[in-house]
């Protein structure tokens, strides 16, 4: 079977915004959510500013039982389960009976790390003979599908319920698999997704690899810089995203509205040979994925007209428009539309793909190009390749046909997927 995917439903909780509203808000009038953290200072970070969601105590409350927030300390999982619930409402499903799980609908719901500070917290207790204190929910916030096994418990799942890892490649990787099981008639519906965790802890490793912006801690909205010039290194971020992906059949039986539809994916790894490393990408495997994406999709390379590219503003973005022009045998004004919203939130680690798949697709229901900040000054091998205009720095009215969206991940992995305006 190779049935047709859409998405009916969109959630997120990022650094710019928590909920669709305010998160389209952000990325039409390019609000930043990139702030200085004290606490990066307390602890003589180099780098002291980051995306983190502003998410308020009182809405944490209708997420979880006051039972579940017993002890919880993990905020990639209270990130994942807001963006998680809201795209499941945002797709008008709602939680079946608790006594029959929903068969036809599962969960992908990926992670890098999960409860490092629930972790750190455990520990102690430990080392100060104290384990039984450490509450009853201490692995399930700790494990790795702990997000999924909240997210299932929630909606009642009943399909697949797993949890991937893939580095920055997570939420794009974990999109593209959703749509394999639904295309191949294994499921009717999944919630797919990402979420990372916030705070010193995780991003602690980033800086003392000094790929961090120092200069910018200050003036924090600026920090984040990707296609410019005057890039100093990627402004570490947190949050989640999540997508509804459903069969078209299914869609259409319930009346739910489309977003848009999915025509397929690539995932690969460039196996840390020929220039890729465990943190650089081996540019041919890029370009394989991005090729191999588009014939997946059974489009043609000059019908991609937008772009959200990895873009993590360090010395690799040129490289990796580059790899889009030669991959799509396009260039100067040829070139798709291009935008890179880390720049306003940050690089969200192993959230990144799923935050910025939920802003690709908010451009067809907006019908417009979301603007790029902080890159007036255009590196000039990006600037050579590609005319400036399809770099937009402010938000411009379009009606996008075909997204590409791609994520490239440590560890030299590779996702690449692409969003087609729904046409019945």
């Amino acid at each position: 079977m190779n049935r047709r995917v859409v998405i009916t439903g969109l959630g997120v909780c990022a650094p710019n915004g928590v909920g669709l509203d305010t998160f389209t808000d952000s990325l039409r009038n390019g609000n930043s959510g990139i702030r200085f953290q004290p606490r990066l200072k307390e602890l003589n970070f180099g780098c002291q500013i980051a995306g983190e969601p502003l998410v308020k105590d009182n809405l944490v409350d209708k997420y979880f039982t006051p039972l579940q927030l017993r002890g919880l300390n993990a905020s990639g999982i209270v990130y994942g389960v807001i963006a998680g619930t809201d795209a499941w409402k945002d797709a008008g499903l709602k939680p079946l009976d608790k006594d029959q799980p929903d068969w036809q609908s599962g969960i992908i719901f990926g992670t890098g790390i999960l409860g490092v500070d629930k972790f750190r917290e455990s520990i102690h207790l430990v080392d100060d003979n104290k384990v039984r204190r450490l509450g009853s929910t201490a692995v399930l916030q700790t494990m790795a599908s702990g997000i999924s096994a909240y997210l299932a418990g929630i909606i009642g799942s009943g399909n697949q319920v797993t949890t991937n890892s893939s580095a920055c490649t997570t939420g794009t990787e974990a999109i593209i698999m959703a749509y394999d099981r639904i295309a191949s008639g294994k499921a009717e519906r999944m919630l797919a997704g990402s979420c990372s965790d916030s705070g010193p802890y995780v991003w602690g490793g980033f800086d003392a690899m000094r790929i961090l912006p120092r200069q910018y801690n200050d003036t924090p909205s600026e920090g984040s810089r990707p296609l410019s010039a005057s890039a100093a290194g990627f402004v570490p971020g947190s949050g989640a995203g999540a997508l509804v992906l459903e069969s078209l059949e299914s869609a259409k039986a319930r009346g739910a509205r489309i977003y848009a539809e999915v025509l397929g994916g690539s995932v690969n790894s460039g196996g840390q040979r020929s220039g890729g490393s465990m943190t650089a990408p081996n540019s041919e495997a890029v370009q394989r994925c991005i090729v191999q994406a588009v014939e997946q999709a059974g489009i043609q390379k000059n019908e991609v007209d937008v772009i959200n590219g990895h873009l993590t503003a360090t010395v690799k973005d040129p490289i990796e428009i580059k790899n889009w022009s030669l991959a799509l045998e396009r260039e100067g004004l040829d070139f798709p539309y291009v935008n890179a919203f880390k720049s306003l939130f940050g690089h969200c680690l192993a959230a990144a793909g799923s935050i910025e798949c939920v802003g690709a697709l908010l451009q067809f229901h907006n019908q417009c190009v979301f603007g790029n900040s902080n890159c007036e000054d255009l590196h000039p091998e990006i600037s050579n390749r590609v005319d400036p205009t399809k770099i937009p720095v402010k938000t411009m009215a379009y009606s996008p046909k075909i997204i590409a969206k791609a994520s490239f991940g440590f560890g030299d992995v590779n996702a690449c997927v692409i969003f087609r305006a729904f046409n019945d």
